[in-house]
């Protein structure tokens, strides 16, 4: 934040047009109070001051408590009116053996007192900085606390603002110095003051604009900050999931890859939804779509987990049912609840491009289209438990001709799920099918063809799908 520009001299009293400031050796004059209150306390201010002892009317007695100061014996008394209100709490940090009042009388915006609390030092501050305190006085004049440890702390003049600024990190801070001392209360504003004023040139009508002029700017500079942190976290946890989102290796394959990706939670870019392909060694292209339970960050990261370990499975060599029963053991164990559960469709499709092995773990089975051919589902007659629901099961690997030329589109439910029109009736497979029918028909493919796909399910459900959704399309052209 920008250095306010230190400012030579506060606003004297006689320039507001009001009575001449209290003096550092007098509380407020008789002529400052209003009609009808008692010379020794203006009840436009509430001051709570550790030695403070005064007697007012039975009558018209406020409510007491009094408390000693554990680490220096002193009694201070908290004193409340029922009768006027306050919006403001400060707490003034001065040392003043004399125990004369260097503050004015104070009124905030709506005309109602400023309470005002009163420490000798940072032990009796600490006591009464309670979550009602809107804003710290601190007389800059104020003795640093002893260390004993004889570092360059204990020559700092503005130690003491340092250990305030520790003991209270979310409040408002003003600096009170001397006329002849502007430099320091420059220096205080740049170590983290939110202003200085001179103490021998206060009036009531500067310190209170001061006051709320502090809080408010305090107030300003959290909640910029916390923007900040939040717009930072953002900008982290996107570069994190997009490099959790997988690179196709399809080096060496004359297959075409495209893709499309929508979390279903907002504001997210991973969802439960997962994906992958890659190209072993021998030629063979393997591809994999599936789907963990929920939705949230959990179940986000458990589909990360699921994506990778397939991944490291297929390089290694494993196919079919070896590789689904390993991937339901890495799942068992890096699951949070024993209820979670993932589905998941696996291809694999040998070098020549015209057969492919089809592993259905309660996944949708894929979308098969070739020219000259309506577009269909491949058999999921063998279709197997999803993954984490049955220990020892099995998931049969079905062989399916492809052909010369084709294009093999696997999805996740969540494109299958959304409603048509306003009422309850779902999407379903068969829509899905009819969908794509008529989209290759007007000569969609590729990248073109899932785009149209998603934001056709989209229109039809009436705006954001509940679930996430994930497609991926491989095309194979003679």
């Amino acid at each position: 934040m920008p250095v306010p520009v230190p400012r030579q001299r506060a606003i004297p009293a006689v320039e507001c047009g009001q009575a001449p400031a209290a003096s550092p050796d007098s509380g407020p004059s008789k002529e400052q109070a209003p009609p009808g209150t008692y010379p020794a306390e203006n009840p436009t201010t509430r001051r709570e001051n550790p030695t403070e002892k005064r007697e007012k009317p039975t009558d018209t007695s406020p409510d007491t408590s009094t408390g000693t100061d554990a680490g220096t014996g002193r009694t201070h008394t908290d004193r409340t009116q029922s009768a006027a209100p306050t919006n403001l709490t400060v707490l003034l940090i001065e040392d003043d053996p004399a125990g004369s009042p260097i503050v004015p009388d104070l009124l905030d915006q709506a005309g109602k007192p400023i309470r005002v609390r009163t420490a000798r030092n940072l032990t009796e501050a600490g006591r009464l900085l309670t979550d009602d305190v809107h804003c710290i006085l601190l007389d800059l004049a104020l003795s640093t606390p002893a260390h004993g440890t004889g570092d360059a702390e204990d020559h700092d003049e503005l130690a003491v603002l340092r250990h305030v600024l520790e003991l209270a990190p979310r409040h408002a801070v003003l600096a009170l110095t001397s006329s002849s001392d502007a430099e320091r209360g420059a220096e205080a504003v740049a170590v983290g003051a939110q202003d200085y004023l001179f103490r021998d040139e206060l009036d009531g009508r500067l310190l209170s604009r001061a006051i709320r002029y502090a809080v408010e700017r305090k107030r300003s500079d959290s909640a910029e900050r916390r923007l900040a942190e939040g717009r930072l976290r953002a900008q982290e946890n996107r570069r994190l999931e997009r490099g959790l989102l997988p690179t196709p290796l399809l080096a060496g394959s004359p297959l075409r890859f495209a893709a499309r990706y929508r979390p279903g939670r907002s504001r997210a870019l991973l969802g439960g939804d997962f994906y992958d392909v890659v190209r072993t060694p021998d030629g063979t292209v393997h591809a994999m779509i599936g789907d963990v339970c929920g939705h949230g960050p959990d179940e986000a990261a458990l589909g990360v987990e699921l994506r990778i370990a397939w991944r490291a499975l297929t390089l290694a060599g494993l196919c079919g049912d070896e590789l689904l029963g390993t991937l339901q053991q890495v799942l068992e164990h890096e699951r949070s609840d024993d209820e979670i559960f993932a589905t998941l469709c696996a291809v694999d499709i040998s070098p020549d491009g015209r057969r492919a092995g089809l592993c259905l773990a309660g996944h949708p089975s894929p979308l098969l289209s070739r020219p000259g051919e309506p577009a269909r589902l491949l058999p999921y007659d063998n279709n197997g438990p999803a993954l984490g629901l049955l220990p020892g099961a099995r998931w049969p690997r079905m062989q399916v001709e492809l052909g010369a030329e084709w294009s093999l589109m696997l999805y996740t439910d969540g494109l299958i799920e959304g409603h048509v029109g306003e009422g309850r009736e779902r999407l379903g497979q068969d829509g899905m099918v009819e969908m794509v029918r008529r989209q290759l028909a007007e000569g969609l493919a590729g990248e073109e063809l899932l785009r149209a796909t998603v934001n056709e399910v989209r229109e039809l459900n009436g705006g954001e799908l509940a679930d996430d959704v994930a497609v991926v399309l491989l095309d194979r052209t003679a």
